[in-house]
Formats: structure tokens, C-alpha cells, sequence
């Protein structure tokens, strides 16, 4: 059995138990959360609730997985763009469409699956079975650098970087728009969307500080062609950041009620540099991600 244990953010104040399990451990379905509850396997500040229980922040909130509810993920054989490797991690640069870890619904084809079969066993555990090596992630149809690690060490001494904010984190984006200023910043705070819990928003309220730089590399008729610096790295961050200020990214059907003239797969974000220390050296190494084919097909075409 693996106990699971969280405390309630501020963004997630009076929401249901059972929903809340199911955003905080998407690898669950809402059913079997239920069955945890209904058995009394699932507590709040020590004592067992109903599954209509609403959760107040600070709720410590503890509950036992079975270990059999975890699906056995499977090498496979997918070819990987490796732009750096050694005996600590491995950048690869991820193509638009593959989830990085396994969840519901996507126990196949993820990043993880191409990492087992290519590291073997060389892979952190710190994330536990279904996310070996993984540190960080990009979304589905961002493309770009992502870090994976091969043992503990290098995971913490990464995580650690993560948490402090000191790794460089370089994107390339073409938003809706034409931006007036060269370059700014966005600092504003991103947690749950009110009224929409699988998106982000900014939220004043509820939100954690989020902090966006950009510069302007390219202007075109309707359209600008930027960089992003992370220097928070919240979920969703740049898309929700460049949406808040009326240039959302072209192509993203979440953040944008804007309708994209071409044929793309999601929003034109690409995680070109990572730069970061590295954990057996000591040394700062920087990656970089070469924009995908399509990026490049649409910045000739805008031109």
C-alpha cells in the first residue's frame, strides 16, 4: 500500500473530497476514489469522511493506494531526439503530441514508455512506478527540452534547481497580435480557474506568484513572434500569462476563443534552452531544443 498525503491549497477550498483526490492524483478515476472514501480509507486531519465532505485549506488529507491500482508500464521502442546525455539524465527533445508521464487514459506511448526501453533501469525512483526519471514536464503539444533523471542524486539536485528557480528556462512562442512594447514582464499570480478546474487562471485571490519575461524577436501582419523566460514555472504558465494580456498563443484552443487560418495541433510553444547545473559536476549546462519543422514552415509562411 502507498500512502498518499497532501495539504489543501488555498485554490482548492471547498471543493468536494472526491474531486479534489481526482485532481491532485489524476491516475485515479473518480470511482475508485469514491470506494476509498466509502471504505473509510480516505482522511481528513485524522478522521474519515464522506465523499461529499468539502475539504477548507490546510486540510491535511491522507489516504492508501493499492499498489495494484497502478497499471505496469511497459518499455517501448519509440525513437527519442536526444540532445544530451550522460550517467546523471538525458534531455530529449519532446515532439508535439506525446504526454510525458503515463495517467488515465494515456498508458501508452508517453515519454516514460520511450525512456524505460532506452535508460532500462536507469532511472530515478523518486516519482514513484509511474513517473521514473521525471523531473518536470511540458504539456502534450508543447514541444521542446524536457530533463530526465537516472538516479536519486541527480533527481534531487534537479528538483532542488526546480524549486528555487534558478534553471533557465528559454521558450519560443508566436502569439495572436501584434505586441507594442519589445519586451515586459508578467508578474501575476496563476492557480485553478474558478469556475473551470482543468484550466489555470490568473487569481489574485487564490493564485501563486507567476512570473513571465518576453521579448519580442519577430513582428508579422496580426501575429508576434516571441521569447518567454520562465522565472516561476506554474502550469500553464505562458499560455495563461500571454492570454491575460490579450496575445494568447496561436493555436491554443483552451486559452484562445480565437480561430487559427493554419493547421496546427494545439499552441505554437516550443522549450528551446535549458540551462541548469549540472549535479555531478558542479558545472552550468546549457541544452538546446532546435524549433520542431512546423515552427519553422510557419514562421516562413507569416513572413
Amino acid at each position: 500500500m502507498e500512502e498518499l498525503r497532501f495539504e489543501i491549497a488555498e485554490d482548492m477550498e471547498d471543493e468536494r473530497i472526491d474531486k479534489c483526490i481526482s485532481l491532485l492524483v489524476e491516475e485515479l478515476s473518480r470511482s475508485f476514489i469514491q470506494k476509498l472514501i466509502k471504505d473509510g480509507n480516505v482522511l481528513v486531519n485524522g478522521k474519515p469522511v464522506k465523499g461529499s465532505f468539502r475539504v477548507k485549506c490546510e486540510d491535511e488529507v491522507v489516504f492508501s493506494v493499492p499498489e495494484s491500482v497502478e497499471p505496469d508500464i511497459e518499455p517501448e521502442n519509440i525513437p527519442l531526439d536526444i540532445l544530451y546525455e550522460d550517467a546523471d539524465l538525458i534531455v530529449v527533445n519532446k515532439p508535439k503530441g506525446m504526454v510525458v508521464h503515463p495517467a488515465a487514459g494515456h498508458y501508452t506511448g508517453t515519454l516514460v514508455n520511450a525512456l524505460m526501453y532506452h535508460c532500462g533501469n536507469e532511472l530515478s525512483g523518486i516519482n514513484g512506478v509511474l513517473r521514473p526519471g521525471i523531473v518536470h514536464r511540458i504539456d502534450r503539444d508543447t514541444t521542446g527540452s524536457v530533463i530526465a533523471c537516472k538516479n536519486d542524486k541527480a533527481h534531487r539536485c534537479i528538483a532542488e534547481q526546480l524549486k528555487e528557480h534558478s534553471i533557465n528556462r528559454r521558450y519560443r512562442a508566436i502569439c495572436f497580435g501584434e505586441l507594442e512594447q519589445e519586451e515586459g514582464t508578467i508578474d501575476q499570480p496563476i492557480g485553478r480557474h474558478p469556475n473551470d478546474r482543468k484550466k489555470m487562471a490568473v487569481n489574485p485571490q487564490n493564485g501563486k506568484r507567476a512570473v513571465t519575461h518576453y521579448r519580442v524577436l519577430q513582428r508579422f501582419q496580426g501575429y508576434t513572434y516571441i521569447e518567454c523566460v520562465l522565472e516561476t514555472g506554474r502550469t500553464h504558465q505562458i499560455r495563461v500569462h500571454m492570454a491575460s494580456i490579450g496575445h494568447p498563443l496561436l493555436g491554443d484552443e483552451v486559452y484562445s476563443n480565437r480561430k487559427s487560418p493554419f493547421k496546427l495541433q494545439g499552441q505554437t510553444l516550443h522549450a528551446k534552452t535549458l540551462g541548469f547545473i549540472h549535479p555531478t559536476t558542479g558545472e552550468y549546462l546549457e541544452i538546446d531544443a532546435p524549433l520542431p519543422e512546423y515552427f519553422e514552415h510557419l514562421l516562413k509562411v507569416l513572413a
